[in-house]
């Protein structure tokens, strides 16, 4: 990697003229080397070329396509522009919010496998609460918890959360960046992110020719290859393909197995120096751990059960997942910018296990119950339009975006409920058994959604130091639901909401700003999607915040800095009527308060720290829930799964040439399982490292240990079980471009 210091070396010498801008990139020569066009770094901002949709024609130049924001591989990238916490395309150090840019490159370098370790391990006070019942996908994020709270993305486009699951996307080797916006985010992105959004950013196609490999084996059976190819195919047409595919026979003594397969390609037709089409696919496909949790005996993991998954022999759990868009880009002046985003996304799924244990003490075995099969049907068909105009506004320098989302989206739920049956087993020596249920599968809802939002924003230039920046959206979503089962639970529902966001960012010098914020958002009581009757009558639940905070970069650009706090309410919380203990009410409230900080530093020339920590105070403030058919006020506690500390530490050391090693601690504080914090769910800190030798310019090895100390945490988990994190394991890598 071209390290600060080679990089001002190699720009004082380049025989090319480089000229930046947020939406294009002019190279007048070509005469790089293959190293030097790998990588740009100038201060906190990098630019890899392989990255961007650039042409050389011998001595003159040619404009081509508006070229995708890459990240630097390392800080903090506060300089980099991104579409996750503004669509005008602001960065982070103009942006009234907190955002993160993870680099895929540091992600990779890193040997996250997967989107949830890249979130969990990188960003601020993001932690997971997925399992296999929700695809992995769901996390918490100040305060707030579940797909439902915290949105998540893919290259901008979302996915309506349908029975609380999200299983796209997972692998991060097709991944370009990840950004993550920390607060309420429905003034961009409709109901659902009162906690913050997650959007997945895949490779783009690339007019400089690039190929690259990865094959890996490790412990348990691993083993991995991936490949990732790109370039012209035509005059005016690039392409990008990404193939990754995992297997393992996994940790667990019985069932541990899984696999996967993740591929991406689109292609890129430049029709005119203004006018760019991109037709994007992407497909998913997961076996993943069939592991629902290891029984608590005597409230503690016993060593000689943490290794065993008492799902049964014949289980299964297969997603598969389908994206495709179609972007236009079209740019007739340079103040006026319009995109259009037509998709169709579709996801298959099904699950067919046994998935609560518990241990009986009584009997010394374990009770398994909850025999399970669903499938889940989802297509959402949709369009985003955007139009960008800068110019003047009362004389000063302004910036507006205004357009639309319309989806459609249908989901059918097929289930065995009522999910009746039960065996018991030895905790320590048993036969897992075979899937047997009482009840039939069958189509047990369906739901056809409609939905539309109309949004804009606004960026009003006072000063070269301060900016005003003002949103709004309006959202209008309708459900319809039918039950074959009891025809009468039909029904239809329509929704709305109007989410604001106003703030302003002063910028004292160039590499700093101070920022103020309020904002607005709305969450559903459940999977908007999936709303049951029993629910249909209550609203969107609504939230607000109030955030301030403070960005630098110093020690010209080797050093990042980003502090930020903020209060959160959410009202309407789904709550137990006082009088009718069996009725729910929605008058429940939920705040949280805290801060965050990040920082990343260049200290010399071979070593690097980046580490962030997260603070928060969450409550519940009005919540009552019916215990023993008597209504219980748990207003005070902490909401479930919610840590009030987490913090991550990623050092790096270049300690001889070609060899570079990296190590990093995960830290989550205690959660509760339970509204009255009885159940606790210890705090844990997990060690990653490793160790890169570079045998040539184009090509290295790597050494990967994960859970270095052997840590026995749980990811989640109940006041029976914890879904244990993966114990001990050790991976060897070869990584080569061609």
């Amino acid at each position: 990697m071209v390290r600060v210091d080679r990089t001002r070396s190699l720009a004082e010498h380049l025989p090319a003229a480089l000229y930046l801008s947020t939406s294009a990139l002019v190279l007048s020569s070509t005469s790089l080397t293959a190293q030097e066009r790998a990588e740009i770094t100038t201060g906190s901002h990098a630019v890899a070329l392989e990255e961007l949709a650039v042409q050389g024609a011998g001595s003159g130049t040619r404009l081509l396509a508006p070229t995708p924001y890459t990240a630097a591989p390392t800080g903090l990238n506060l300089t980099t522009p991104n579409r996750s916490g503004s669509r005008l395309d602001l960065s982070p150090l103009q942006t009234p919010a907190s955002i993160e840019v993870i680099p895929g490159q540091k992600i990779r370098e890193r040997g996250q496998e997967t989107v949830q370790e890249a979130i969990t391990q990188n960003a601020a006070g993001i932690t997971t609460i997925g399992a296999p019942g929700n695809g992995l996908g769901a996390y918490t994020s100040r305060g707030f918890a579940g797909v439902n709270s915290v949105m998540q993305l893919y290259d901008g486009t979302r996915l309506y959360v349908g029975a609380g699951t999200i299983t796209y996307p997972f692998d991060t080797w097709n991944v370009d960046r990840i950004e993550v916006l920390r607060g309420p985010a429905s003034v961009l992105y409709g109901d659902g992110a009162i906690g913050g959004v997650i959007n997945v950013v895949p490779k783009k196609p690339v007019a400089v020719p690039i190929n690259a490999a990865r094959a890996a084996v490790g412990s348990d059976g691993v083993k991995r290859l991936a490949i990732d190819s790109g370039g012209p195919i035509g005059e005016n047409v690039f392409y990008r393909l990404n193939v990754s595919a995992n297997q393992a026979n996994g940790w667990l003594r019985q069932n541990g197995d899984f696999s996967n397969l993740a591929v991406s390609g689109a292609v890129l037709y430049q029709a005119t120096p203004d006018l760019a089409f991109t037709l994007s696919h992407d497909y998913g496909y997961q076996e993943p751990l069939r592991y629902f949790g290891t029984p608590l005996i005597g409230g503690r993991i016993d060593p000689r059960a943490r290794f065993n998954n008492y799902n049964v022999n014949d289980s299964r759990i297969v997603f598969e997942d389908n994206w495709t868009q179609l972007k236009t880009e079209w740019t007739p002046t340079a103040d006026i910018t319009i995109r259009n985003t037509a998709y169709r996304l579709k996801s298959d799924r099904h699950w067919r296990n046994v998935e609560t244990y518990t241990f009986v003490p009584s009997t010394s075995l374990i009770r398994r119950t909850n025999p399970i099969e669903i499938f889940h049907n989802q297509e959402q068909i949709g369009n985003r339009f955007d139009a960008a105009f800068k110019g003047e506004l009362f004389g000063f320098r302004n910036e507006f975006v205004a357009g639309f989302d319309v989806n459609h989206i249908k989901f059918s739920h097929i289930n065995n409920s009522p999910y009746r049956g039960e065996t018991s087993v030895n905790p320590f020596v048993f036969s897992p058994g075979v899937f047997s249920s009482l009840d039939l599968t069958t189509l047990g809802y369906a739901t056809s959604s409609d939905q539309y939002s109309l949004f804009a924003e606004n960026r009003l230039v006072l000063t070269e130091q301060l900016s005003l920046i003002a949103g709004v959206r309006y959202d209008a979503p309708t459900v319809r639901r039918s039950d074959p089962r009891t025809p009468s639970a039909g029904f239809t529902k329509d929704f709305s909401a109007l989410s604001y966001r106003f703030g302003a960012v002063y910028n004292p010098t160039p590499d700093s700003s101070l920022y103020a914020s309020y904002a607005t958002a709305v969450d559903p009581v459940n999977s908007l999607i999936t709303l049951s009757l029993a629910q249909k009558d209550f609203e969107l639940s609504t939230g607000e915040q109030i955030e301030v905070g403070y960005k630098q970069l110093f020690w010209e650009g080797r050093g990042e800095f980003t502090l930020a706090g903020y209060r959160i309410t959410k009202d309407n919380l789904l709550t137990a009527d006082p009088l009718r203990p069996a009725v729910s009410i929605q008058v429940g409230s939920q705040s949280s308060h805290g801060v965050e900080a990040f920082a990343s530093l260049g200290l010399w020339e071979n070593w690097r720290v980046e580490g962030n920590i997260a603070l928060v105070h969450a409550q519940y403030d009005d919540f009552q829930q019916a215990v023993g058919g008597a209504a219980v006020n748990f207003a005070g506690n902490q909401p479930i799964s919610v840590p009030a500390r987490v913090a991550n530490l990623w050092l790096s050391w270049a300690f001889a040439p070609r060899w570079e090693a990296r190590a990093g601690v995960q830290f989550v504080g205690e959660t509760f399982s339970d509204f009255a914090n009885t159940v606790r769910r210890p705090a844990y800190e997990v060690v990653n490292a490793s160790v890169d030798y570079r045998v040539s310019e184009t090509s290295h090895f790597s050494v990967r240990a994960y859970n270095l100390l052997d840590k026995v945490y749980p990811v989640t988990g109940s006041s029976v079980s914890w879904l244990l994190g993966r114990p001990r394991s050790v991976e060897v890598a070869y990584n080569v471009a061609f």
